[in-house]
């Protein structure tokens, strides 16, 4: 039986932006509109030059991932900058609104777009980044070129047409030429294709039915001297209802950082404010009691129509994800060992985050998404949702970063101190194998493509931008033993 939760609290590096025109289908015909490449476009970049967008509807904003083009960012200027950073998504995000609003008046008067919302939008962006500019030059040198991160573009949804299935460790894909056309193509749950319920995705186009996807028969191998073991912890599956939009890892210290509303399991302290102190002191879901560590991800909503308590709160409608958050039937959170050697314990306090909540503007260089259903599990998409037949359930399926730098618990850009594992099984040079989370989350859900994640709204509620979150707040002594039991290949639990 399908359950129901109700919400309880609410290198900067060859990124120049060039200016180019694109193409609006709206309002019966072809309009012109100055719109701004974003960074990662060319023959072998993505997305897709503003060119490649005539004759389709524009349908969202691109922007430069800002972080992505920052130098390291000194500790003393972290949190300024992580707070500058958190603005600019809210920026988008105001700006995408304002989009939204005004489609067919943007395809009826091509200077609307660069008035009304690219223009705005680019002066903020450059206020922001001057700001980051000025914070890291009161510790360190002041980075230049920050300005040619400010410009942002309108695009087309073109993932129809668009291979965004190759993120890191996320299994197998569908071939194209696999997919019934039958498929897919009813919404469901009373929507408009295309649209869904808040107005920007999901559409019938980001639903696959599993049974044709083929099947993904290559396991990794698992050499002599592997730690074969593994380590599972029970935390429950947020039957309190633990939600808010935060991302203390991302955006610490600001409210609604993620915009988007995120599960929690685990630690209940977490919030964006949350200290590690706070997080050590926090109550926790799991059995045991050494785990304190917090688990999140965004909530699965059902897109059917029906208003969830935060309708009108951030992170939920306000931000544009809208309808019935589900609570999973089944969560398990497991930790595995290396393919070719020990694993080593991870320092307290570490921070992971796996997949890309903005894959569909910023490209999948880190996306992780992987979707499948029961009694198909051999069979992974990334950049599909999955039709699951009557009687499965939808599963969601996380395979964090198994490598760490041995110093850091966290970076300015919350990535380069921790890695995936090379595909011979090995560490890049210079890092050491940890025990690699899994977590494995599954709902039950109506069959059909009347579902989605919740999303910075400019994502268009893909699958793609699926991710998960970690903090490590197991004690010392249960870190012992997980690592013990997986060097040793027990199964513990």
């Amino acid at each position: 039986m399908r359950r129901t939760s109700r919400k309880k609290r609410s290198t900067l590096a060859d990124r120049a932006i060039a200016a180019s025109a694109a193409l609006i289908l709206g309002g019966g015909g072809l309009v012109a509109v100055n719109v701004y490449a974003s960074a990662g476009e060319g023959p072998s970049g993505s997305p897709p030059t503003r060119t490649q967008n005539a004759g389709r509807q524009l349908s969202t904003i691109d922007c430069p991932e800002a972080v992505n083009g920052l130098p390291e960012v000194p500790d003393q200027a972290r949190g300024e900058v992580d707070r500058e950073l958190a603005a600019m998504d809210t920026q988008i995000t105001d700006a995408y609104r304002q989009f939204a609003d005004r489609k067919e008046q943007i395809a009826r008067d091509p200077g609307l777009a660069e008035n009304a919302v690219l223009g705005p939008l680019r002066g903020k962006r450059a206020a922001s980044l001057d700001r980051i500019g000025i914070a890291i030059g009161r510790v360190a040198e002041r980075p230049e070129g920050l300005e040619s991160l400010a410009g942002c573009s309108l695009r087309a949804d073109d993932d129809q047409g668009r291979d965004q299935g190759q993120g890191q460790n996320a299994g197998q894909g569908q071939d194209p030429g696999d997919q019934d056309p039958g498929q897919g193509e009813d919404p469901g749950q009373g929507e408009d294709p295309g649209q869904g319920r808040g107005g920007n995705g999901p559409e019938a186009a980001d639903f696959v039915d599993i049974r044709s996807v083929r099947p993904d028969a290559d396991r990794p191998r698992k050499r002599r001297g592997a730690s074969r073991g593994s380590f599972t912890t029970d935390c429950g599956r947020n039957e309190n209802g633990k939600f808010n939009p935060d991302n203390v890892i991302v955006a610490p210290g600001v409210s609604n950082g993620a915009h988007h509303m995120h599960d929690y399991v685990g630690n209940q302290a977490n919030d964006a404010f949350a200290s590690d102190d706070d997080l050590a002191d926090g109550a926790t879901t799991c059995r045991n009691q050494g785990d304190r560590s917090t688990y999140y991800w965004p909530v699965l909503r059902l897109q059917n129509g029906q208003d969830e308590d935060d309708v009108d709160a951030d992170g939920g409608g306000r931000d544009q994800n809208t309808g019935e958050i589900q609570t999973p039937s089944r969560v398990t959170l497991k930790f595995v060992g290396s393919p070719v050697g020990r694993v080593t314990a991870m320092p307290r306090f570490l921070r992971i985050i796996t997949g890309d909540a903005k894959a569909f503007t910023n490209g999948d260089a880190n996306a992780n998404a992987s979707w499948s259903c029961t009694g198909f599990e051999d069979r992974q998409v990334k950049d599909k949702y999955p039709i699951c037949p009557e009687g499965s359930q939808v599963v969601r399926t996380f395979a964090f970063q198994n490598c760490w730098d041995g110093q850091n618990t966290d970076s300015a850009n919350h990535r380069t101190h921790v890695a995936f594992a090379r595909d011979d099984g090995r560490c890049p040079r210079g890092f050491r194998a940890v025990p690699q989370l899994v977590q494995r989350i599954v709902y039950d859900v109506p069959p059909g493509p009347g579902f989605a994640v919740d999303s910075f709204p400019e994502q268009l509620h893909k699958p793609v931008t699926d991710h998960g979150d970690f903090i490590n707040v197991f004690d010392e002594r249960l870190m012992r033993n997980m690592v013990r039991c997986i060097n040793d290949g027990r199964r513990c639990r």
